[in-house]
C-alpha cells in the first residue's frame, strides 16, 4: 500500500469511527439513510466499520474482566498475529474479485450492521463506570461557508451547528471541555448537555459559556453580538480582550443572559446591560429570511449584501434613512429589487457588478 492509499484508508477509518460514535448517540431517519449510503459506497467502508465494532467489543470484554492484565492482552494479540488463521473480512474481500461480488457483500453487511451495532451499543452502555482512562487527545474540526451559503452540521457530541453566510468556525474537543473559535460570520449553537464538559465560544472580544441553551453569535466590525434563543449563557470579555480592559474586577465579571435577550460586546469594554429582543426575528436567517420593522434602507441594504451576489449601493444619501418593513428571502435578490422599484421616488439600476439605488 503506497502513501496515498494509506492516507485514504486512514480517512475511511476515521469516518468509520465517527459513524460508530454517531450510532451510539442515536441517528435520525435522515442520518440512518446517510449511514446506509456510506456503507454501500465501498466494501472498504464496511470492513473499517466492522473493525471499529470489534475494537469496541474487545474493550467491553476487557472492562468486564479486570483481572486480565495488559500482558495477557498483548500475548493474545501476538498469538493471533502469528496464527495461520486470517481474519474473516480480509479473506472474504480477497476472495471476491469482481465489483459485483463486493457490492453483494456490502449489501449483506448493511443488513447485519444494524444488529451488530445495536448489540455493541447495549454492551457499551452497560460498561463499568469505575474505570477511568487517561485524558484523550484533542480533536479539532473546521467548518466554513462561502458568500451566500448556509450550512448545518451535527457535531460529535450531538450538538447542532448552524452557519450563516461567510462564516468560519474551529471546534476543539477534549474530555474536559469543548472550545469553539468563531473567526468570521455568524453561527447558531444548539448545545447538547454534557455535565463536566463545558461548551465555550470565543468570538472577537467576547467569550460565551453555555449554561444549557441555544444561542446565536455574530461577529461585527469591532464587536460581537450574542442572542439567546433558549436557556441561559454567561458572556464576558475573552482573555485577549481582558488584557486591554481598565476594569480591575474583569477576572470575575460575566453577564448572564436568558431567552430573548441580546448583548453587544465591544473590544476593550465590558458588556452593556442585556436588552430584550425577539430572538426568532433576530435569527430569521435560520429560515433563510430577513425581517425588518421600520429599519433604515442603509441597514437593510447592508444585510442583503451579506448574501447577494451583487452588492446594493445607495447613491442618493437621502434614501439611506428611508424606513423599510417586511420579510424577505436571503436568496431572492430579484424579489427585493422588485420591492424597491415599487417604492415611490426610488430608481433601481442593475449592472453587471452591482445594484444602484437612487432617487428619481
Amino acid at each position: 500500500m503506497n502513501a496515498k492509499e494509506d492516507r485514504v484508508r486512514s480517512l475511511i477509518a476515521q469516518e468509520a469511527a465517527d459513524w460508530f460514535v454517531a450510532n451510539r448517540a442515536g441517528l435520525t431517519v435522515k442520518e440512518q439513510q446517510s449511514f446506509a449510503a456510506w456503507l454501500k459506497a465501498s466494501p472498504v467502508h464496511v470492513e473499517e466499520y466492522l473493525a471499529v465494532s470489534v475494537i469496541a467489543r474487545d474493550l467491553r470484554a476487557a472492562c468486564e474482566a479486570p483481572q486480565s492484565s495488559i500482558d495477557d492482552l498483548l500475548g493474545r494479540a501476538r498469538h493471533e498475529e502469528q496464527s495461520s488463521v486470517q481474519p474473516l473480512w480480509p479473506r472474504l474481500l480477497e476472495g471476491l474479485r469482481t465489483p459485483s461480488q463486493r457490492w453483494q457483500l456490502a449489501a449483506v453487511a448493511v443488513a447485519t450492521i444494524g444488529v451488530v451495532s445495536l448489540g455493541l451499543l447495549v454492551l457499551w452502555n452497560l460498561r463499568p463506570s469505575a474505570n477511568v482512562s487517561a485524558p484523550g487527545p484533542v480533536i479539532a474540526q473546521h467548518f466554513e461557508t462561502r458568500h451566500g451559503e448556509q450550512q448545518t452540521f451535527r457535531l460529535p457530541d450531538n450538538s447542532m451547528l448552524h452557519l450563516n453566510t461567510d462564516t468560519a468556525v474551529t471546534i476543539r474537543y477534549s474530555q474536559k471541555e469543548r472550545l469553539v473559535t468563531l473567526t468570521s460570520g455568524e453561527a447558531d449553537f444548539e448545545v447538547a448537555h454534557a455535565p463536566g464538559r463545558p461548551f465555550r465560544v470565543f468570538a472577537g472580544p467576547a467569550e460565551v459559556v453555555d449554561l444549557g441553551t441555544r444561542f446565536d453569535v455574530r461577529l461585527q466590525h469591532n464587536s460581537t453580538l450574542v442572542t439567546v434563543l433558549e436557556g441561559r449563557v454567561a458572556v464576558g470579555l475573552s482573555l485577549p480582550a481582558q488584557s486591554g480592559s481598565t476594569n480591575p474586577n474583569h477576572a470575575a465579571r460575566f453577564m448572564q443572559l436568558g431567552a430573548d435577550e441580546q448583548i453587544t460586546v465591544t473590544d476593550g469594554q465590558w458588556p452593556a446591560t442585556p436588552v430584550p429582543v425577539d430572538a426568532q426575528r433576530a435569527t430569521a436567517w435560520l429560515h433563510r429570511q430577513m425581517m425588518f420593522d421600520r429599519e433604515p434602507l442603509e441597514r437593510v441594504a447592508s444585510e442583503f449584501n451579506r448574501y447577494a451576489p451583487k452588492p446594493i449601493e445607495i447613491t442618493t444619501p437621502a434614501l439611506r434613512s428611508l424606513e423599510i418593513s417586511g420579510v424577505f428571502a436571503t436568496d431572492d435578490s430579484e424579489g427585493f429589487i422588485a420591492f424597491l422599484r415599487s417604492l415611490d421616488g426610488v430608481h433601481v439600476e442593475v449592472t453587471a457588478t452591482r445594484i444602484r439605488v437612487s432617487q428619481d
